[in-house]
């Protein structure tokens, strides 16, 4: 399959993680708030508001391809962090929680594998980033 072909496909897998996240936290804060209160998170509707707007737009930035250097960067922090705040050391004396909150932590850091691998492939030629850097399907 062509580079920039591959770039699009992986840029919507990765969209398709965060998009919907994101909506999800913005339709549910008092939920969300709720989780992170009990991670002991200060303020934690505000971190709630932050994290779904944060997640909602930096999804559609990489559906669309604009400015993925740096907006594959910040995702590429934003999962290590939520992983090891979120999962790391979770589950109590539950094992299957355990190991639900381990697999999570280990999602969330080959994401950020992903998230900088494109950072330095970039957005390719189907992408807003493409348009405004002349960027051609033939470029490889």
């Amino acid at each position: 399959m062509p580079r920039n072909a591959l770039l699009l496909f992986s840029r919507l897998l990765l969209a398709a993680l965060f998009v919907p996240s994101g909506f999800h936290v913005l339709t549910d804060i008092a939920g969300t708030a709720g989780y992170f209160a009990g991670l002991g998170l200060p303020l934690p509707t505000l971190v709630a508001w932050a994290t779904g707007l944060f997640e909602l737009i930096a999804g559609l930035l990489i559906l669309v391809g604009l400015q993925i250097p740096i907006v594959a960067l910040l995702l590429a922090a934003f999962c290590i962090a939520a992983g090891f705040i979120g999962h790391y050391g979770q589950g109590g004396d539950d094992p299957t929680l355990t190991f639900m909150h381990s697999q999570m932590l280990m999602k969330d850091i080959a994401l950020s594998g992903g998230f900088l691998a494109l950072a330095m492939a970039g957005a390719g030629a189907y992408s807003f980033d493409g348009r405004l850097f002349r960027i051609g399907p033939e470029t490889t």
